[in-house]
């Protein structure tokens, strides 16, 4: 549709039954109004007389499984309420310009960035340029497009803004040149590519394919070519608790350092028994060579990779639970997840700065809000600042949230629903 029968359709109520499924029922006049603005913005700067297209990609919330996917292990994830939407028209041409909310336009014409450019790691062009190669890999047609993005999905917020923005490219090339055939494993896939390869940080697959499947995932990366994905059918919100994520609004500045130091201690301790990941090391042999291991990789290196084998038997034991509809045995492994984050996996906070440890506040405010009611908490994604996850009674919700605001800031502690869709074409 051309940019005015769009506004027609979408105010004559054409996709309340899909924002309906996507984000329910209360939240649709909102979602109509938001995705109207969002096309008068496109308007506004690539032209009014375009055919545009609507698109939107979940964030994502891990519920289970911390720092396992990189090291093949398993994890359960869920796709989450707030997300990235796009406004979005062909072009006949290589370049694909994104215009992100709240950031510079970003121009990249993939005839001319076809291989990684080390100076430019750790930028959204860098994605973009991935996400293409990665298509042309794997055999797919791409093409240039003109987009206008806004999201919900903070950045540093835990919830995998940047998965979503890789998945959001993939999703857009899969639609408007595929035919909509690429399936949302496959963009996952891709935009872990993109991220490893153009983007320059060694991240695992976990947020990606939360991001693109929707609903409740438990996945097994044993093999990350072809992880085995499993839906769990539970409702939290139906169960009476409500996901809160409390953002406490770290400081991401030179974290990258932080981050791959976890995968890269991980796969030193499996080199030292001649294998690639944890996964493939027997947890018995580990355990026999420890004296040998601190001398090689280090007592951190160890620590982690025995958070990896016990948070790896705790995931099953989650997705067990969760699909039994057990959720007491599932709070007391959210529990005991974040104390192994804590202790051994060592990703709350940065030895860069001591003085700055918002999450370890925020783990210690929800035991104290939390401890003599049911619920469980927990560092959330991939630590050292961001976020912490918190199943809080649906009674309780707005004590735990003015709290968490009174400490953190108006805003930061939010109550999310988990969607039933990941990476979709809206209209």
């Amino acid at each position: 549709m051309n940019i005015q029968q769009m506004k027609a359709h979408i105010a004559a109520g054409g996709i309340d039954n899909v924002l309906t499924h996507i984000y329910g029922e209360a939240a649709v006049s909102a979602q109509k109004a938001r995705y109207a603005a969002a096309i008068d913005e496109f308007a506004a700067i690539y032209g009014e007389d375009r055919d545009i297209t609507l698109y939107s990609v979940a964030g994502r919330s891990e519920l289970s499984g911390n720092h396992t996917d990189h090291n093949h292990g398993c994890v359960v994830a869920a796709s989450i309420d707030l997300d990235i939407i796009a406004v979005a028209a062909k072009r006949s041409d290589s370049v694909i310009r994104i215009k992100s909310e709240g950031f510079p336009e970003d121009v990249v014409d993939f005839a001319a960035y076809t291989a990684p450019v080390e100076a430019k790691f750790g930028t959204s062009e860098s994605i973009i340029a991935g996400m293409c190669q990665g298509f042309l890999k794997d055999g797919y047609a791409i093409g240039g497009f003109d987009a206008y993005t806004t999201s919900n999905v903070l950045k540093g917020s835990g919830l995998s803004s940047s998965a979503a923005f890789e998945d959001m490219v993939g999703n857009i090339l899969s639609h408007m040149y595929n035919d909509g055939k690429v399936d949302n494993v496959e963009i996952a896939k891709l935009a872990q590519y993109s991220e490893n390869v153009f983007f320059g940080k060694p991240c695992g697959l976990m947020d990606q394919v939360a991001c693109a499947v929707g609903g409740i995932v438990a996945i097994d990366f044993e093999d990350p070519k072809a992880p085995v994905i499993d839906k769990v059918d539970f409702d939290i919100s139906a169960a009476g608790y409500n996901l809160c994520i409390v953002n406490t609004g770290g400081n991401h500045a030179d974290l990258t350092d932080d981050y791959a130091s976890v995968p890269a201690e991980m796969k030193a301790a499996a080199a030292y028994f001649g294998k690639k990941v944890l996964r493939e090391v027997d947890e018995k042999e580990f355990i026999a060579a420890i004296p040998a291991l601190r001398e090689e990789v280090g007592d951190r290196a160890v620590l982690r990779a025995l958070h990896f084998f016990a948070e790896n038997k705790r995931v099953a034991a989650q997705k067990a639970a969760l699909m039994g509809g057990d959720l007491e045995a599932f709070f007391s492994e959210v529990l005991a997840s974040g104390k192994s984050s804590f202790c051994y996996l060592q990703n709350v906070y940065t030895t860069k700065n001591l003085t700055e440890q918002g999450l370890s506040l925020a783990l210690c405010l929800a035991e104290k809000y939390l401890s003599d009611k049911s619920g469980a908490w927990r560092v959330h994604g991939g630590g050292f600042a961001g976020t912490i996850q918190a199943y809080v009674p649906m009674s309780d919700v707005e004590g735990f949230r003015a709290l968490m605001d009174s400490v953190f800031g108006e805003g930061k502690c939010i109550v999310l629903r988990i969607r039933p869709e990941g990476a979709v074409r809206i209209a």
